[in-house]
């Protein structure tokens, strides 16, 4: 029984690892891209005429 739970908490914890890194790389793209699409809004604001 003690090995069962042993087990599971292993795999659980790997689990919230690999998690944890794809949030985290999930992240960093979504800034990423950000900052180039509001540097870009920036940009061409100055194109615009009303």
């Amino acid at each position: 029984m003690n090995e069962k739970v042993y087990r599971s908490m292993s795999l659980s914890g790997a689990c919230n690892i690999a998690v944890g890194i794809v949030i985290l790389v999930v992240g960093i793209v979504a800034g990423v891209m950000a900052i180039i699409s509001g540097a870009g809004l920036l940009k061409t604001k100055k194109n615009i005429m009303f």
